[in-house]
């Protein structure tokens, strides 16, 4: 999904913020790798067409190898442990 389609289907939450701020680790270390390969095929001249294929490629790839990955899970209770942490001193 692009953030532009991201704004279109969820106006409420794109006033407050971007798409960044309501997704989890996973998609965000992914997104970050994506947007690195990217800056990398631009430099090197690949077309927008292929860049598009190869970094699709690439982002399907990382979420087989790290949706299961254990690193990843903890990172993302250590998140969910600090989001409750937060929610508590605000309330």
């Amino acid at each position: 999904m692009t953030a532009k389609e991201w704004r279109d289907n969820n106006p409420e939450l794109a006033k407050e913020g971007n798409m960044r701020d309501y997704t989890d680790l996973l998609h965000l270390v992914i997104l970050n790798n994506r947007q690195n390969t990217n800056a990398e095929l631009i430099e090197e001249k690949v077309s927008q067409s292929e860049r598009l294929i190869r970094l699709n490629n690439s982002a399907r790839r990382q979420m087989k190898v790290l949706k299961d990955n254990k690193n990843i899970k903890e990172l993302e209770l250590l998140q969910k442990q600090v989001n409750d942490e937060d929610k508590l001193l605000i309330d």
